[in-house]
Formats: structure tokens, sequence, C-alpha cells
């Protein structure tokens, strides 16, 4: 009998029964009461372990499986492995797998499982291939998944050349991992098509079950949907991406994986825009168990764009403290150094960014490539452009490149310092000399050295690169002709002898009539159009030079209303008080008066004074008041009425008396 009245026999089948059903926390109970009425019942230990590991309560069945070690020995290998695996103690997961007496089929199941979560691809490939080859079950399709899923982590994380395995596409899984892989190979639109045909899969397999809502296969879908706006987004094809990434965040999936990798892209997409819907984003990358989700890169990335984030938002503490997390966890990545001296630049420290890159590329040289261009750039921000010079100079990676040699070609002749551009040239000949000879590369960089010495008058260093290019191409007459010019400063007797090499002068002049030339239409027409000038009578005949020199003249536009006729005016473009017409201001009491009195008054007064007056002239209409009307009245006798005196002020009109202004002694 157990504890509580109830016989073993009937709690065994309590447990059979429920273990048929899946009801596991029913047969945890009836299992315990029989391993308290009898703690050394190795069946019920088993039992046990088997219901707490069903209910995901794995820390549990640790406890258990800890506490009667030594009466389940080895048997529980597999439990244990398995919980220390669930709880993402993967080192000691696979301590307990590699102490194992025997390998079994479900021990290197979940030692591929535990290979792949430590990133240990290679190993785990072996082990599945292992396994497909010497196992035939219904598990046959999961494990060929698997396999696939290893081959495209080793394609996008460690660049590794895409091995065909002869894997069938038949599942929307096996699908999705092929497009994975090509993802890792660079091959877009590809990956973009197995990706469509993952998702046409995938909606036909979920149909078929009748339980499966359309909302089910749009959680199914949303994997393949971010990794579609994935490639997307890497092809430029941001909008649809964003699209995409949108609508998988408001599916709100289980995966909290797939959740922060969404967030993280639409991160990278915003940038330094729309930083309030990136710091929500954010928040979704920082969901527990994220960490056991991703791979390292991944999270690597979601910590970069975190700092970099931090920097858009002027939390400067914020971004140097993820930076500098981000350094110790990798020392030899340029990364975090960068993004500290985004921050000092944008702090306007760019002395103190200097010595941060200087002291990275002290310390880890073979990483140092990126970080002297950068060092580079921020001198030539600064105006000191021989010391980004001498940084480009000391990169030996990119020392020989012709992009290289042409930067520093070109701020060298910007500084005027044409030897350091020589010698550049001439270190970047003597390594395609001993790398590449004969090359085009090679060539092409003697021809830019000569025509550089040539143009800052260096002909004498040029001989050298002409006498090269010259014997490589011996019909080259634009060459020969550039080496006999050099020689004639030099060695004329050298240059004679190289100018017998130059073809006659009958096999160089052009077979042209040229009487034939001059006389036809197209060379008249020309002449007519060059000789059209408005307003003059031009000769007839002119000379060529004539033509050319006035088709270079601009004309000038003349106003609609010009007399060409009449003699321009030659003080036209003289200020006026310049002009010998210009008699100067007025001054005295005429200047004071203007604008007082009657009007007309000043008018009529300096009318009497001006003889050009003085002559008749009639009026308009006779003066009113006027007993003549005659039309022949001369103009001194006529007084305009505004310049009539008034008569007295009580000839014709009353005083008005002014009103009495209020508040004064009259009491209005």
């Amino acid at each position: 009998m157990a504890s509580g009245g109830i016989s073993v026999a009937s709690l065994w089948t309590e447990v059979n029964r429920c273990g048929q059903n899946g009801d596991f926390t029913r047969a945890l109970k009836a299992v315990t009461k029989i391993v308290q009425d009898n703690r050394e019942d190795v069946t019920a230990l088993h039992c046990k372990l088997v219901c707490l590991v069903q209910n995901g309560s794995f820390k549990e069945a640790l406890n258990v499986m800890n506490t009667h070690s030594k009466l389940l020995g080895g048997d529980v290998v597999f439990e244990k492995a398995y919980c220390e695996y669930r709880l993402n103690r993967v080192e000691s997961a696979l301590k307990t797998i590699e102490s194992a007496p025997e390998q079994t089929d479900k021990l290197k199941e979940l030692y591929g499982q535990v290979l792949y979560r430590m990133e240990r691809y290679d190993d785990c490939k072996s082990v599945y291939t292992d396994l497909i080859r010497n196992s035939q079950d219904e598990y046959e399709e999961e494990r060929k998944t698997n396999l696939s899923a290893v081959v495209a982590s080793m394609s996008q994380w460690e660049e590794a050349p895409l091995e065909d395995l002869g894997l069938p596409e038949s599942t929307y899984e096996l699908c999705y991992n092929a497009a994975c892989a090509l993802i890792g190979q660079g091959q877009l639109t590809e990956a973009l098509g197995k990706l469509q045909e993952a998702e046409e899969l995938c909606r036909v397999s979920l149909a078929e079950d009748s339980d499966v809502t359309e909302e089910d296969i749009e959680s199914e879908l949303a994997v393949i949907h971010s990794q579609m706006a994935y490639v997307m987004q890497l092809q430029g094809r941001t909008d649809e991406a964003l699209q995409l990434y949108n609508q998988v965040i408001k599916l709100k999936p289980s995966d909290v994986g797939l959740l922060a990798v969404t967030a993280n892209n639409i991160i990278t997409i915003n940038k330094d825009q729309n930083v309030f819907d990136s710091k929500k984003k954010v928040k979704l990358t920082n969901a527990e168990g994220v960490e056991f989700k991703l791979a390292k890169k991944q999270l690597q990335a979601i910590d970069f764009n975190k700092s970099l984030l931090a920097m858009y938002t002027n939390q400067a503490e914020q971004c140097r403290k993820l930076s500098s997390s981000l350094q110790a966890q990798n020392p030899g990545h340029p990364r975090p150094v960068l993004i500290q001296v985004a921050q000092l630049c944008r702090e306007k420290q760019h002395g103190r960014a200097i010595e941060l890159l200087q002291q990275f590329s002290d310390q880890h040289p073979e990483s140092a490539s990126g970080i002297k261009l950068t060092m580079a750039q921020l001198y030539l921000i600064q105006g000191h452009v021989t010391k980004a010079c001498d940084v480009l100079r000391s990169i030996e990676e990119f020392k020989h490149k012709s992009g290289m040699i042409s930067a520093l070609v070109t701020m060298y002749s910007h500084e005027e310092d044409i030897d350091s551009a020589i010698e550049v040239f001439k270190q970047g000949i003597e390594h395609y000399q001993s790398e590449q000879s004969g090359s085009a590369a090679h060539l092409a960089l003697v021809r830019e050295a000569a025509n550089f010495k040539l143009k800052y008058g260096r002909k004498k260093e040029a001989i050298s690169d002409l006498e090269q290019l010259w014997n490589q191409n011996t019909k080259d007459i634009h060459t020969l002709a550039q080496l006999i010019s050099a020689y004639s400063l030099v060695d004329t007797d050298k240059a004679k002898s190289l100018s017998k090499h130059l073809p006659s002068a009958e096999t160089m002049a052009l077979n042209v009539d040229v009487d034939e030339l001059e006389n036809s239409h197209g060379a008249n027409y020309v002449r007519k159009k060059a000789a059209k000038v408005i307003g003059e009578n031009l000769p007839k005949e002119q000379s060529q030079g004539d033509i050319k020199k006035k088709k270079k003249k601009k004309k000038g536009k003349l106003p609609k209303n010009c007399d060409l006729s009449a003699t321009p005016d030659m003080e036209r473009w003289l200020p006026m008080r310049e002009r010998t017409c210009y008699r100067g201001k007025k001054k005295g009491k005429k200047k004071d008066t203007i604008g007082k009195g009657t009007q007309g008054a000043t008018a009529g007064a300096s009318a009497e004074l001006d003889a050009s007056k003085t002559a008749s002239s009639p009026p308009t209409s006779p003066r009113p008041g006027s007993a003549s009307g005659s039309s022949t009245a001369p103009a001194s006798n006529v007084v305009p009425p505004r310049q009539q005196k008034p008569a007295a002020p009580g000839a014709t009109r009353k005083k008005v008396p002014q009103k009495k202004k209020k508040g004064g002694k009259g009491g209005w």
C-alpha cells in the first residue's frame, strides 16, 4: 500500500493511462506517491524524470538526478544532457554527452544540437551526415532539415563556399534553408525566388490541416517574410523591406529571436531618422532569452546598432559605455573604436579621436587598415594634408593600389610637393615592375607618371618612363614626340637620332584640297554668318582671320527705339556731375522757397529770368474775367490766375470768428 491508502498497482495503472493520454501532470502526481513509498524504485524515478521534462520543469528534473545520482548511474545521461541543453548550459551538456559510456542515436541527435548552438558547424555537419547515412526512421526528414540549417549557417557566418550535399527541397523548411545559404553567397535574386517558393510550400502544407487558421499560417510565414525583407534591404528596396518588417512586428510572433532581428533591421533602415520609432524597436532586442536564440554575429550587430542609436539620440555617456563594453568583448574589432571616434567628432574633439585611432592601430596592426583611413580623413578635415598622406602611405594593404596612388598624387599636388608625388609614382612603378611587369596597370601607371612629370616641367625625369613606353609600342608617335621633346633639353644628338623614327611629312599630311575647301558651300556659309553685324555695312572681302575674330565677338543688344543715324552722346557713360552740361545744385533762398506760397509762384519767378521763355506763344484759352479774348496777346501780359495777388483780407470776405476753447473761463 502507498501513502494515502491507495495500492501501488492502481497508481501504476494511473501512471500508464495518463502517459498514454499525454496528461503528464496527473501522471507526475501518481508517480510522486510511488517514489514517496519506495525511494529506491528506479523505474518510478525514471518516470518522474520523464514527467518533469515533459512539463518543462528542467531544474527540478536535474535536482532529482543529482539527488539520486548513485541510484540512477549512467542510465539518465540523455535526460541530464537534455535538461542542461534546455537550460542553456551548453558547455555542461557537451561534457555530459562526451562522458556517456555509449553514444546512442538520440545522444548523437542531441550532440548535433549542442554543437550547432556552440557554432561548431564543421563538427555538427559531420554528426548529422553520419546520422543520415546510418539511420533510417521517421525522423530522417528532420535530420536533413537540420543539416541544411548547418550548411546555411556556414555560408552566412563563416563565408564558407556552398557545398552541394544533395539535399532535397521538398518542404518549406528545406527550401528556406537553401535560400539562406544563397544569401550567404550573395546570390540575392536566386535567394528571393527560393523564399517565395518556400512561402508557397508552407501555405500548401498548412492548408491541408483543417485545424490551422489563417493567423497560424501567417505566424508560421513570419520568419520567411522577415528573410524576404532582409534580401530586399540588401537590394536597396528599403521601402518594401520596411513594410514587410512592420507586418512581422504586428503579428507579435512568439520567437523572441525573430522579433529581435526584425526590430534591429528596422533600426538600420531608420539610421539617424525616425529616432523615436527606433527607440521603441530597440526594446524588442532586449527581450529575455534573445542571447540564446541568435548567433554571436547577430548579437554583435545588435549591440553595435544600440551604441549608434545612443549616439544619434545625443546620449554621449550611454554611447561611450556601450562601445567600451563592445571593445572589451571584441578587442580586435575596429567597429567599437570607430563608434567612439564618431562620438568624439560630434563633440569636436578631433585630437582625442586621432589619438584613440593611433592607439588601436598600434595595438592591432592586423585590423588597422580601416582605422588608418579614418585617421587620414580626420587629418584632412583639420587641414593637415601632409600628415594625411603620411598615414595613407603607411597602409601596406592599399599602398600600391591605383586609387591610393591617385589620391596621394592629388594631395601632394595640392600642397605643391611635386617631389613627393613623383616618389609615390616611383614606388608604385617599382612594385608593378616586380609583380606585374608589362601589365595594363603597370603601363597605365608609367603613362600617368610621364604625363605628370611633363606637366610640371620635369622632362629630364620623364625620359626613362617615355623610353619604357616607346619600347613597348614603337608605333606610338605621340610618345616618340614627347621623348624627342624631352631629349632636346638634355641630349640634342639623341633627339636627332630619335627624330629619324618619325614618319615623313608626306605620310603625316592630310590629303585635303585647300582651294576646294574654301570654295565649298559650308565654308561660304560660315564666313557669311561670322561677318554679319547689325547696323554696319561691312566690306564684302574679308580675310579668314578677321572672320574668326568677329565670330568670337559677342554682339550687344540695342534698344528698340535706337536711332542708328544719330551721333551718340560721347558723355553718356559719365556720371552726371562730370558732364559739361552739369550746372550744379541751386543754392540760396530759391531752394528754401520750393514748395511754399501759392501754386506756380516759383515757376513764374523763374520764367521771368529764363531767356528761353521770352518767345511769344499763343495761350490755350482766354483769361477768365478779361474783356478781350484776342488770341494774339503777348504771353508777358498774361498773368496766370494762381500768380495773382490775393485781395485784401477784409475786402471780400468776413473774418470767421474762432471758437472758444473748451474748459476756459466761459464754463462751457
